[in-house]
C-alpha cells in the first residue's frame, strides 16, 4: 500500500486506541514512585478516546478532516502531561497533512517528523527519556528510512517505525536515571508504542479487539439518577501470593457493606476490581490493600460535582451580565481544599488532583460561564499544568493566565498573594514569586516493594515524598512525618503548613503540632483537607 485513505486509517486508530485501553493498566503500573498515582495509562487512553470518538464522527472523505477532528478531540480530552503531550504530537500530525485527501508514505513520515517538533515546542523544558524522546527519534529514523528507500509501502514505513520507536523506548532508562533505578522504561512513550503498534497491525490486516467491553466512565457522577454523594473509588487490585490464600469475595463484599453502597466486586484470577460510593476511601484503600499491589486508582467527589452543577443551575442571568476583573480557578481533591480555596477568594474549584488529572474540556466545561476579564488557573499538579495551558489556545474568548503551580501548597501561597486590587501584570509577578521559595512534602503509604534512592521502602509502608524523592518510609506515621519535616526545614523557615488528609486520626494531627510547636519557633496553620491518598500535605516557607 503506497497511499493512507480514511479508510484505513480509521482502522488504525481503532487498532491503536484498543491496543492503549487494553494494555493501560500495564503502563499505570510503570511507575517510578510506588505510590497509588500512577495514572499515565489512564490519561493517555481517556485522551486517545476522546480523539477517536471526534475523528469518528468527522463526515469528512479526506485525511485532512479527520485528523483536523482527530487532533482537536485528543486536544480537548488531554489529561496529564502524556496526555498533552499526545494531543501536541497528532496536532503537528494534522498540520502536516492539512490539505491531503489521501497521505503517501513521504507525507506520513514528515507528518510524524511535525508531530516531534509540536511536542516539544509545547513543553518549557523538555526532558529526554520520556515519550518525546520516543517520539523524535522513532520518527526521524523512520523517516530517514523512507528518504533511502524511494517506494517502499505504507506497511513497511509503520513497521521501521515502530522498531525504532521500540529501540528510543528501551534505552529511555539511559537518558532519565530515575528509571533506571527503579529498573522500567517511560510510561508515556511506552503508550505511545502501544498506539503505533496497533497501527502497524491495522496495516498488516490484524484487528485489535478491545479485551475489557466496559465503557470507560468519564464523568460519571455527573451523570447518576441516584441522590448518593461522598467519593466513587474504584480501583483494582493485583493479589500477592499472600492474598490469593486470604482472599473471600464474600467477605470483603461484607466489609465494603460497612463503608458505603454502590458496590461492585468482581474477582478474575489474580485481579480484583472494586467500585464503590463511600465518605472513607481512605478506609477501603487499606482494607483492600492489604491483599496485593493496586494496578489501578481512581476517586472522584460526588458531592463537590453535585454542589457544583446546583450551583450553575442557579445562576441568575443578571450575574452573568457582569464582568468581574479577575476570576480564579483552582485544582483540589477534598472538600475541606475546596471550601479553604474559596476562602481565599478562589471562584471555581475543579475536583481533581493525583490519580484524578482534569482534562482540556474538564477545564473548558467550568470556566464557560465565567464572566471576568482575567481569568487566572492555578493547577496545583505538575501532572496539570500542560492541560491548563491548554486552555489558553483553545478559550479564545477569555484572557486566561495559568500560574504553574506544582502543589496544593504553592496554589494557596499563590491566592494569598492575589490582590483584587492591583494589575494582572502586578498579580501574575506577585502570585509567580511565591513558587520559589514555597517547599511542599506528602506522606501517603507504598503500593510494593522498591527501593529508590538508597531508601528500602516496603508494601503498606508509609511514605513521605518531597522535591521528588523518598524522604522517608516506615511503620509509624508520627515517625514518618517527624522525619519529613525534619528534611524539609531550614533556619530561614518561618511557617509550616498542615493540610489533614481524610480518615487521619486527630492524635496523630495533635501529636504533629505539638511536636513542631516545641521543637521549632514555628507558626503551625492547620487544614483539614479531606484530600484522599495522602495522610498530610505539608508546606514549609
Amino acid at each position: 500500500m503506497e497511499n493512507l485513505d480514511i479508510s484505513i486509517f480509521k482502522k488504525m486508530l481503532q487498532n491503536g486506541t484498543n491496543n492503549l485501553n487494553n494494555h493501560k493498566d500495564h503502563i499505570n503500573a510503570l511507575n517510578v514512585f510506588p505510590v497509588p498515582d500512577g495514572d499515565t495509562g489512564t490519561n493517555m487512553s481517556l485522551t486517545f478516546n476522546n480523539g477517536n470518538k471526534s475523528a469518528f464522527q468527522k463526515d469528512g472523505k479526506d485525511m485532512s478532516a479527520v485528523t483536523k477532528s482527530l487532533s482537536k478531540g485528543l486536544l480537548m480530552g488531554a489529561r496529564g502531561n502524556s496526555g498533552v503531550i499526545l494531543s501536541q504530537i497528532f496536532r503537528g500530525f494534522a498540520q502536516a497533512l492539512d490539505g491531503l485527501e489521501v497521505a503517501n508514505v513521504k507525507d506520513v513520515a514528515k507528518a510524524f517528523k511535525r508531530g516531534s517538533e509540536v511536542a516539544y515546542s509545547a513543553v518549557m523544558k523538555p526532558v529526554e527519556g520520556t515519550i518525546l524522546t520516543v517520539i523524535r527519534e522513532g520518527s526521524a529514523e523512520a523517516f530517514k528510512f523512507s528518504e533511502e528507500n524511494p517506494g517502499v509501502s505504507m506497511s513497511e514505513y509503520f513497521d521501521v517505525l515502530v522498531r525504532a520507536s521500540n529501540v528510543s523506548l528501551e534505552n529511555t532508562p539511559e537518558l532519565l536515571p530515575v528509571l533506571k533505578e527503579v529498573g522500567v522504561v517511560d510510561s508515556g512513550g511506552a503508550g505511545l508504542l502501544l498506539i503505533l503498534e496497533g497501527f502497524a497491525d491495522a496495516l498488516h490486516g490484524k484487528t485489535i479487539d478491545l479485551l475489557d467491553q466496559e465503557e470507560i466512565q468519564v464523568n460519571a457522577q455527573a451523570r447518576m439518577q441516584s441522590e448518593e454523594y461522598g467519593y466513587c473509588t474504584e480501583m483494582i487490585l493485583r493479589l500477592d501470593s499472600k492474598g490469593k490464600m486470604t482472599f473471600s469475595e464474600d467477605k470483603m463484599k461484607a466489609s465494603l457493606a460497612a463503608q458505603g453502597d454502590s458496590i461492585v466486586l468482581v474477582q478474575d484470577d489474580d485481579l480484583v476490581k472494586v467500585h464503590i460510593h463511600t465518605l472513607s476511601p481512605g478506609t477501603v484503600l487499606n482494607m483492600v490493600q492489604k491483599y496485593g499491589e493496586f494496578v489501578t486508582l481512581k476517586i472522584d467527589n460526588m458531592q463537590e460535582q453535585h454542589e457544583e452543577i446546583l450551583h450553575n443551575e442557579l445562576k441568575l442571568d443578571s450575574e452573568k451580565q457582569v464582568k468581574k476583573p479577575y476570576a480564579l480557578v483552582a485544582v483540589a481533591a477534598g472538600d475541606g481544599l475546596s471550601d479553604y480555596f474559596k476562602d481565599l477568594r478562589v471562584d471555581v474549584v475543579i475536583s481533581g488532583g493525583q490519580t484524578m488529572n482534569p482534562s482540556t474540556e474538564d477545564f473548558m466545561e467550568k470556566i464557560k460561564d465565567i464572566n471576568a476579564e482575567n481569568i487566572i488557573i492555578l493547577p496545583n499538579n505538575s501532572n496539570i499544568i500542560l492541560a491548563a495551558e491548554q486552555v489558553k489556545a483553545v478559550a479564545e474568548d477569555k484572557n486566561i493566565h495559568v500560574i504553574p503551580t506544582k502543589s496544593i501548597i504553592q496554589g494557596i501561597s499563590a491566592c494569598i498573594n492575589f490582590n483584587p486590587d492591583e494589575t494582572i501584570d502586578n498579580n501574575i509577578e506577585n502570585m509567580m514569586s511565591v513558587l520559589e521559595y514555597v517547599k511542599t512534602g506528602e506522606v501517603t503509604y507504598a503500593i510494593k516493594d522498591t527501593k529508590f534512592e538508597g531508601v528500602e521502602v516496603a508494601l503498606g509502608d508509609y511514605m513521605a515524598i518531597s522535591n521528588g524523592s523518598i524522604a522517608a518510609s516506615g511503620k509509624d506515621l508520627f515517625e514518618t512525618v517527624k522525619t519529613l519535616i525534619k528534611s524539609m526545614i531550614t533556619e530561614d523557615d518561618e511557617i509550616l503548613t498542615l493540610v489533614v488528609g481524610q480518615d487521619t486520626y486527630p492524635k496523630i494531627v495533635e501529636d504533629i503540632v505539638e511536636y513542631v510547636e516545641s521543637e521549632y519557633d514555628f507558626e503551625v496553620e492547620l487544614i483539614q483537607g479531606n484530600q484522599p491518598v495522602y495522610y498530610f500535605i505539608v508546606g514549609i516557607e
